[in-house]
């Protein structure tokens, strides 16, 4: 019992992140950008005789061309034939243009199981994903989410555009925010040094977080909270909302907003929250505790939600093995592109955050699915009433593998109730909007328009007519007249800040890495 109590306390600092976070090994360094991967940018670049998916919810429309001077869209020419000396030309024919996707919650710290992170990096990028935000990319004093971010910025790795958040008391040298004044000193802190926003876990009472909050919005920094349970009595997302919480991630904090009957969750006897699997197993019978949606209830929540100009991300796909474990276990890509560590990683365990299925039963995986829908349609209605859905995908845990993980992400926001051109919009012009907008002003990415940065992809197959097409392994399918199956899709170009990356090369890079991980771990296995 003690074994297991120690196991359950590692678990529940892996929930603090930065208590957790500062006794590990550090993540290496990401190498320089080689020759050769990425090019660009040119002085123009012309994407020749594409179908435009512009992301603002606009009806595709082909053909056109685009032209990139630089960084950034020079021109569209509708009806194509742009006549112009370029540097470079993609055939884009037959092809679709979107922008570049925006992944709202990124981790890319662990070294247990990703250490070198342009391992992530090459995946978000070879699936389209030119922007993310880090909630956080590291932790502790030694974090290395600014100089990645400023090293992107400058093209000199391979990675997307990153906005880096940091957690309250994490990366400074003065400790836990205890008070309200040291909570503002240290939003201070960070925003001097380039983060550009906080990320919650409902660590803070009230009174600390209000403050934090308040001057988070002074140095135009934005904010995210997962409100995790432990804070969830005293701090529900409606509670979250009313202190100036710009956006609410996963589904903690909305359902405890929605108890009928009592004030605070009712938990079993036996619950343990340091027990991950009693604490996953318990979450999915919460939605028994609220009403149906459509009722009085709902309505209000959701109109509080629209009228304080929340947004939501929700990472269905995160908690998606919940439904189906053996599934999640199985996933096409984990053989060629997940790494043996990470793979070990995800493994049921009593110690590594999210490896909680010790002994997932049917009975769970049905809850789960009843959660799901209550879940899904909170989320559908408040998008339904004009509130804000954007796109992350939390990789690195429960089977959730960078890029493919993305991916999953849009496929469940469609599963949820947006249509095609809406999962589009939240994967862009609106995720570029929830990270301008405590700064101020139009987001220069996200949509694709004249004059905005070049942060493209450009896929063979239509996503609006299946999303499965954007998935780094294609997607398979019967040709009728050969009778044989075929892979289709995958993206072929991601184009970020002007620099063109071939996305197939970068999964090779990716595999390539994988196969040498596993000899290695094959070497020492038979020394």
């Amino acid at each position: 019992m003690k074994k297991l109590l120690l196991a359950c306390a590692a678990i529940c600092a892996a929930s603090a992140q930065p208590l957790w976070a500062q006794a590990r090994p550090q993540m290496e360094r990401v190498p320089d950008r080689p020759a050769g991967e990425g090019e660009g940018p040119y002085t123009t670049l012309l994407i020749r005789s594409a179908t435009l998916i512009d992301g603002t919810g606009a009806p595709p429309e082909g053909p056109v061309d685009i032209v990139v001077e630089g960084n950034r869209i020079a021109r569209i020419v509708r009806g194509g034939n742009a006549r112009v000396a370029a540097d470079r030309v993609i055939d884009a024919a037959g092809m679709y243009v979107l922008p570049g996707f925006i992944d709202v919650h990124g981790h890319n710290g662990d070294p247990d199981k990703a250490p070198q992170p342009s391992y992530g990096f090459k995946l978000w990028l070879a699936h389209g994903v030119t922007t993310v935000r880090g909630v956080g990319f590291g932790w502790g004093p030694n974090d290395p989410s600014i100089d990645q971010k400023r090293r992107s910025a400058a093209n000199t790795i391979t990675a997307p555009r990153l906005f880096a958040y940091a957690v309250p008391g994490d990366v400074w040298p003065e400790g836990a925010v205890d008070t309200p004044e040291k909570g503002r000193a240290w939003v201070r802190w960070i925003a001097a040094r380039g983060y550009d926003g906080v990320k919650f876990f409902n660590n803070e009472p009230p009174h600390i977080l209000a403050a934090i909050l308040d001057e988070a919005e002074k140095q135009k920094l934005g904010s995210v909270a997962h409100l995790g349970q432990r804070g969830v009595a005293e701090v529900n997302a409606r509670k979250a909302v009313e202190l100036g919480l710009d956006g609410v991630t996963h589904f903690y904090g909305h359902f405890e907003s929605l108890l009928d009957g009592s004030a605070i969750p009712q938990y079993p006897a036996d619950f343990n929250y340091l027990d991950e699997q009693s604490r996953f197993a318990w979450v999915a019978r919460l939605a028994d505790q609220v009403g149906e949606p459509g009722s009085k209830a709902w309505n209000d929540y959701i109109d509080f939600l629209i009228d304080h100009k929340v947004t939501l991300s929700p990472t269905f796909n995160i908690y998606s093995a919940s439904r189906d474990v053996m599934r999640a276990r199985n996933l096409e890509w984990h053989e060629k592109y997940t790494l043996p560590q990470l793979m070990q990683f995800y493994s049921p365990s009593l110690t590594n955050h999210g490896s909680y299925y010790h002994d997932w039963t049917s009975e769970d995986e049905t809850a789960w699915r009843n959660f799901y829908r209550k879940w899904f349609d909170l989320t559908r209605e408040f998008k339904n009433r004009g509130g804000r859905v954007t796109a992350g995908s939390d990789p690195g845990y429960i089977y959730q593998t960078w890029g493919f993980a993305y991916i999953g992400e849009l496929e469940m926001l469609r599963e949820a109730g947006l249509t095609p051109l809406e999962v589009i919009r939240a994967a862009t012009i609106d995720g570029a909007r929830e990270l301008q907008d405590p700064k101020g002003g139009e987001p220069a990415f996200g949509s694709i328009a004249e004059g905005k940065l070049a942060d493209l992809v450009i896929v063979p197959e239509n996503p609006l007519a299946n999303l499965k097409v954007l998935y780094g392994t294609g997607h398979r399918r019967l040709n009728r007249e050969t009778n044989q199956l075929e892979t289709v899709g995958g993206v072929r170009w991601t184009i970020k800040d002007g620099v063109v990356f071939d996305a197939p090369a970068l999964l090779e890079s990716v595999a390539q890495m994988v196969a040498e991980e596993k000899r290695k771990q094959g070497a020492i296995a038979t020394q």
